[in-house]
């Protein structure tokens, strides 16, 4: 029996468990219980479903977190429906943020959106002719989504007119989310958006 060839077999099976063929998100814990039934870290990842999620409403919490994400960045200006560059853009970020912090990028990722989605947000009800706003909690897989748009957001404002690639830009943003610093575009935004809503308790 060849025993080089069962190996290879092995190693072959295991890798295709692997985000990008490097990556155990089995390893990844989603500590802001929130958000958890929102965040898909399945160990079985596919990473272009084709949106096979839209026939139900609620589906697209069952998409990868990781495609949800190359999705968001696919959605304006040069990277408007370039799938495989946005998937080469999420791959370089997740390199790179691997190089500069030792840590499981996917966990950075998942830490980055529990930063940067909004708890509260501001609705204007009318009252007769008047608009009066009105705060109120934002649902759980609101706060993924609109998570999602502040970084992606961010990582292209900050490559925009700048020497910067996209890759690095949404490395950085990724980083500073996680490690909740103020000074990013993303938990900048969410802080903004809760500190208009308790002016409006």
């Amino acid at each position: 029996m060849d025993t080089t060839n069962t190996a290879d077999a092995v190693d072959a099976v295991n890798t295709i468990d692997l985000l990008f063929g490097k990556w155990d998100i089995s390893l990844v814990n989603v500590n802001d219980m929130g958000i958890r039934r929102y965040l898909n870290i399945s160990p079985k990842i596919v990473l272009h479903t084709g949106g096979k999620h839209s026939g139900k409403q609620f589906n697209k919490s069952d998409i990868s977190i990781v495609e949800r994400l190359i999705n968001t960045i696919m959605r304006k200006e040069a990277n408007t429906g370039k799938k495989q560059l946005c998937y080469r853009i999420v791959q370089s970020a997740f390199d790179i943020i691997n190089e500069k912090t030792g840590k499981n990028p996917v966990q950075v990722l998942v830490d980055a959106v529990a930063n940067a989605g909004p708890r509260e947000e501001v609705v204007r009800l009318k009252y007769g002719g008047i608009a009066v706003p009105k705060a109120v909690d934002t649902s759980s897989q609101r706060r993924v989504d609109i998570a999602l748009r502040f970084l992606a957001e961010g990582a292209r404002r900050s490559a925009f007119k700048s020497k910067r690639s996209m890759a690095r830009c949404l490395a950085d943003e990724l980083s500073a989310a996680a490690s909740y610093d103020v000074r990013c575009y993303s938990v900048n935004q969410k802080q903004s958006a809760e500190r208009v809503a308790r002016s409006a308790r």
